[in-house]
């Protein structure tokens, strides 16, 4: 049975008898040695992928070991260079290395030190291989992902286009059927009709939480320097325009700036600010208190209200998809706000948390990161 070679070398010095003399030593050791005394008819002779390791001396008459090396890796880059070289020039093969070698063996050279130079040679190479493979397999991954956006994104407008105009023409039916037969109907007829319509309202509503939950994972975050206290003030007067209970007292601290991408960040303030009016609208004033401090390398940010508060053995269903702790005849709403403020604030590589007691209110603390992520 053939027995591989540890190795396979080719091996380069313009004196004849060490050169051969070093190929048949490899070769007792396990290894393929083929040896050239001219530089010149080592490189017409080399081939990508025959060998794994070229050993050339530093000093030879037709071409130097530096130019050698530098002309191999052009015929292959995954070849490995060592070089032999005398103490008075180390400082060239140092620099050699810095041209692609991996490593240098001084001259005169016992054989446990070249083998010694050769494993570790061979380890550096097999390392360098898995890089390579690491590297393909990404940039294979990265090419399917992007496969996959493309496919998640016409799965998306799918869904916004094909699923949403049937229940747009269920409703305008109802609506119809409301308006121009309501005496035929009665009272109970109107009931159903308005039913149906809410149930189609709630299925919209539905559909447009989840199109937004899968927006929020997808596409690169646009980094840059993010005025908190500005931002929390913008998305405060966004919901303001849009809510219709008691006058809230919204307090808004000063808050430590961050590097984060603004636009998501925005929308994880509307929501939080959005939650805390709703969960705190049945009070006969409102309190929304929010502030931040830095700790530990992260910017930790609060969300503060008076409102109805959750149990907090229900705490771990807050941030998942369409969990809801209250019914929603107490509060409106899908279930998808907190969940995509946990994807927002994990995308930042942060994290989010919340505290409560039913009826006195809740606190939702999230951390970011004071670097980009």
């Amino acid at each position: 049975m053939t027995v591989a070679p540890r190795a396979r070398l080719l091996i380069v010095d313009d004196e004849t008898a060490q050169m051969r003399a070093l190929c048949d030593t490899l070769a007792l050791e396990g290894f393929a040695a083929q040896g050239y005394n001219s530089a010149r008819q080592a490189l017409a002779a080399l081939k990508s992928g025959e060998f794994d390791l070229l050993i050339t001396d530093l000093m030879m008459p037709e071409m130097d070991g530096i130019t050698l090396g530098v002309e191999a890796l052009k015929v292959d880059a995954a070849l490995g260079v060592i070089l032999m070289t005398g103490h008075g020039t180390i400082d060239t093969a140092v620099r050699a290395m810095q041209q692609g070698a991996v490593d240098y063996i001084l001259k005169p050279f016992k054989l446990n030190t070249i083998l010694t130079v050769i494993a570790r040679a061979l380890e550096v190479q097999r390392l360098r291989r898995e890089v390579e493979e690491l590297q393909e397999r990404e940039r294979l991954r990265s090419e399917e992902l992007a496969s996959a956006n493309r496919d998640l994104e016409a799965y998306s407008y799918s869904i916004s286009h094909d699923l949403r105009a049937p229940l747009r023409a269920i409703d305008g039916y109802a609506l119809m059927l409301q308006e121009d037969f309501a005496a035929q109907l009665g009272s109970e007829g109107q009931r159903l009709i308005s039913a149906i319509r809410g149930g189609s309202k709630r299925m919209d509503q539905l559909i447009v939480g989840l199109l937004e939950f899968s927006r929020a994972g997808r596409g690169a975050l646009d980094v840059s320097h993010v005025d908190m206290g500005m931002l929390a003030e913008a998305a405060a007067a966004e919901v303001m325009a849009l809510y219709t209970g008691p006058v809230p007292h919204i307090d808004i601290a000063d808050l430590p700036p961050i590097t984060a991408d603004a636009a998501v960040i925005r929308q994880v303030w509307c929501n939080l600010i959005g939650n805390a009016l709703k969960y705190s609208a049945k009070q006969p004033q409102p309190l929304i208190k929010i502030d931040g401090r830095i700790e530990a390398g992260e910017a930790i940010y609060a969300v503060q209200d008076n409102g109805a508060g959750f149990d907090m053995r229900y705490a771990d269903k807050l941030f998942g998809v369409f969990q809801r702790l209250h019914r929603a005849e107490e509060f409106s709403g899908t279930g998808v706000g907190l969940a995509i403020v946990h994807r927002i604030v994990t995308r930042h590589r942060g994290r989010i948390w919340a505290e409560s007691t039913v009826g006195s209110g809740a606190c939702f603390r999230f951390a970011l990161p004071v670097s980009a992520p």
